[in-house]
Formats: C-alpha cells, sequence, structure tokens
C-alpha cells in the first residue's frame, strides 16, 4: 500500500477496496467514489486496523448513514451486555458503533469492537483520558489528552469525535451570552472544565497539527465535535453555535491539507424550521464535509419519546444535507439505553434516514417501497415480511389479532379497499356481509 488515507489514494487517482466496495452498494462508479472521497464530500471511515470493517461511505449524495451510541458507565458496567447491544445493532442494519464508555478498563472492548465488530467504530477520546490515567480532569496534560487519541487509533478504531473548534474565547462567550443550557455536549463540557481549572488552550486546538499526524498514519477520521450545539431550543442558531462551526470550517480545510478525512458534527435540540438552513449554512462553511447531526430533537418536552422527536428532526436534517444521523432512543436524557431502547432509537433513526433518502432521489432508495406496496396489493404477506425494517414485530402485531379471512386484517375485514378493488377490477362478486 502505497497511500496513509483513502483519501490521499483518492487524490493519487488509487481506487482502494473500500471505495469498490462503497460504489457496489451505492450503485455508483468506483470512479464517482474516488472523485468524492478525492473532495471531501464522503468519508470511508477505514482504519487500517479494523479488518473486519464493512466499508460504507458517508456523504450527501450517499444513502444516509445511521450510528448507535453505546458503552458502560459508573452505574451500568456489564460490557457482556453492551456486546450483545452492538451485535443487535449491526443486525438491525447500523452502519457505525461509537464506544462512549465512561468507567472501567475500555481498551479490551474497544479492541473487541475492532476485532469483531463489521461496523465502522468510533470514539470520545477525552472520554477515556481520565479513565486511562486515573487522574482527575486538571491534573491531566495536554500530552496525555494527545497520547489518547494515539491510543485508540492504535486499538483501530476509525473515527475520533474531538472537541477542537472550543476555545479560551468561547469560556467568555457561554459567560456573556447567557444559555439557558450552557455547554450540553458531554466531551465539550470536559475540554471547558479542563480549560477553566488550568487556563490553558484546548488541547485539540492548540496542537491539531500533531492530531492530524496520528490520524494520518492510522486513516483515522476526524469528527469535529460541536462542544456548542444547542441542548434546548432557545439556544438553537446561536452566536456560540455558528462561530463555532465558523472555527470547524478553518479545521476541515487544514485537515484536507494533510489528506486526513472530516465529518462535522451539528445540532442539537433545533426548532423544525431553522434545520434545513443550518444544514446549507455547514455545507458552505465547511466545504461540503460531511455532516454528522445527533437528531435534531425539534421539541424538549417529550422524555421517554426522544426518538420521535429525533426522527423527526433528522428526516429534514438529511433531506436538507447532512448524510450521517446519530441515533436516539426513549432513554435519551434519562438514561442508558437498554437493548429495546437501542431497538427502538435504531429503527426510529433508519425511518428517518429512509424517507430522506427518497426525498432526495438516492438510486434505488424506493425500491423496496415500490416492492411493498406490490406486495400489499396482492396480499403477499410473506413478501411484506421481506420488506419490512422490522418483520419480527410486524408479523407479531397480525399474528396477535388475526382476521376471519387471510386476505384482509382485522381492522378492515371484508371492508377492506384494497380486497373490494381486486375484486371489482377483476369483475367478480363484492361480498361484504
Amino acid at each position: 500500500m502505497n497511500y496513509s488515507t483513502q483519501m490521499q489514494a483518492a487524490r493519487m487517482g488509487i481506487i482502494t477496496p473500500q471505495m469498490e466496495a462503497v460504489a457496489k452498494k451505492e450503485y455508483r462508479t468506483p470512479e464517482e467514489i474516488r472523485a468524492l472521497v478525492a473532495k471531501g464530500q464522503v468519508v470511508i471511515c477505514a482504519n487500517h486496523k479494523h479488518t473486519c470493517l464493512d466499508p460504507n461511505g458517508i456523504g450527501s449524495m450517499l444513502r444516509t448513514k445511521i450510528n448507535v451510541n453505546l458503552g458502560v458507565s459508573r452505574d451500568c458496567r456489564d460490557y457482556d451486555e453492551e456486546m450483545k447491544k452492538v451485535m443487535a445493532a449491526v443486525h438491525m442494519g447500523a452502519e457505525a458503533i461509537m464506544d462512549l464508555s465512561s468507567h472501567g478498563d475500555t481498551a479490551p472492548f474497544r479492541r473487541k469492537l475492532a476485532a469483531e465488530c463489521p461496523a465502522i467504530i468510533g470514539t470520545v477520546p477525552v472520554y477515556d483520558a481520565v479513565i486511562h490515567y486515573r487522574r482527575d480532569l486538571a491534573a491531566l496534560s495536554a500530552k496525555d489528552f494527545i497520547d489518547v487519541i494515539r491510543l485508540h487509533a492504535e486499538d483501530g478504531v476509525d473515527f475520533v469525535t474531538l472537541h477542537c473548534g472550543i476555545t479560551r474565547k468561547t469560556i467568555d462567550q457561554i459567560r456573556s451570552h447567557k444559555r439557558k443550557m450552557n455547554i450540553v455536549s458531554r466531551g465539550g463540557s470536559l475540554i471547558f472544565a479542563w480549560m477553566s481549572m488550568t487556563g490553558q488552550e484546548n488541547p485539540f486546538y492548540e496542537y491539531y497539527d500533531d492530531i492530524l499526524e496520528i490520524c494520518r498514519e492510522h486513516d483515522v477520521t476526524i469528527s469535529l465535535g460541536d462542544a456548542c450545539r444547542p441542548g434546548c431550543l432557545a439556544d438553537g442558531s446561536d452566536v456560540c453555535q455558528i462561530e463555532e462551526l465558523v472555527r470547524l470550517g478553518e479545521l476541515t480545510k487544514r485537515a484536507w491539507e494533510r489528506d486526513v478525512q472530516v465529518m462535522v458534527e451539528g445540532p442539537g435540540h433545533m426548532s423544525l424550521d431553522q434545520i434545513s438552513a443550518n444544514m446549507k449554512i455547514q455545507q458552505t462553511l465547511c466545504m461540503g464535509a460531511p455532516f454528522y447531526v445527533l437528531g435534531p430533537l425539534v421539541t424538549d418536552i417529550a422524555p421517554g419519546y426522544d426518538h420521535i422527536t429525533a426522527a423527526i428532526g433528522g428526516a429534514v436534517a438529511a433531506m436538507s444535507g447532512a448524510a450521517f444521523l446519530c441515533y436516539v432512543t426513549p432513554a435519551e436524557h434519562l438514561a442508558l439505553p437498554n437493548l429495546e431502547d437501542v431497538k427502538q432509537g435504531i429503527i426510529a433513526s433508519r425511518i428517518a434516514a429512509h424517507a430522506a433518502d427518497i426525498a432526495k432521489g438516492i438510486p434505488h432508495a424506493r425500491d423496496i417501497d415500490d416492492r411493498m406496496s406490490e406486495a400489499r396489493q396482492k396480499f403477499d404477506w410473506e413478501a411484506q415480511w421481506a420488506c419490512a425494517l422490522d418483520p419480527e414485530t410486524a408479523k407479531a402485531i397480525r399474528d396477535s389479532r388475526s382476521p376471519e379471512q387471510e386476505d384482509s386484517c382485522s381492522m378492515c375485514g371484508k371492508f377492506c379497499a384494497v380486497r373490494s378493488m381486486n375484486k371489482a377490477l377483476a369483475g367478480e362478486y363484492i361480498d361484504i356481509l
């Protein structure tokens, strides 16, 4: 291999095996994918050491991809349970897994993911710094943070979220602009706290060039974290969020100059009418780099149902240019998600992504919907299960409330419009009673 990163290969005119795999999935030519990777508009997160990876491309002109956040905490420490969630998430169609563990020895789980999980693997190294060194935040040095990035890269992680855009200036902004929710990004708050306690500049910003060298060596994609993403509707599109986005655009350009792939992270909580404009601003400021959004959540009053509020926002965001949706579960704001929460979050996000792909005219996105329509018209239940996002649930609902006749459901019975039309068009007698 005479290239370090997918972007470098693309700029050298080389079509990598990963580009070939992505092209096949996306109904594109390998050359089209190579050109998009070269421009930074598509990323293929593929650490050299993640050898079991099933490659996927992330970009607004490709199918919208889904990320699933997992990982243990001090209150929920079962790594075996997290691995069950990982494999269930992959089975349900998630393209990426982020290990956000904040307790215990994280390295074995991270290495197990790289050895066994075919999905893209992401981490937030700042979480791991305190755990790895077993020291409080203020006792950590800038070098400590950078060394953890290197450790994650060597373990096979495909992308890292780094909150590079928050600086000493942000401290004054947060204090003067009086946000309702201040900073809700966990990584962003840790960096803010470290800067406040030490008086030093953000190490991820100050030593960005050193980070680029690590990422270039291992082909780790940088996901530029939005420390100032809005955590409530009132903070949406405020000066803190937008100024950080301007800085992330500058950092994107610097990464591309070193052939390092970049994604840019976005909101957060945001009213429905602001989402499309935010996507366009990001595309302009960050020159088309793939946008990775959390939701956005379009209302603040739905704890227990935030997978729905996020799916509504996610569909609009992806339709308007977002490339990567971070799933949100019913446990958002409340607890570590269990296996059922993970399932509900993935299904909601996949619905949002698929709806957006149809709206954007992604090649062949609607094919499965057309097959579902044909199966429904023919009352071909097995074909319907084959098309369904969650066939087990669909089948279980029908089986639990079985109709008298197979060519109907227990809602309509012989009043079924499809049944009546099939018979009428075939010249048959339509019996209702």
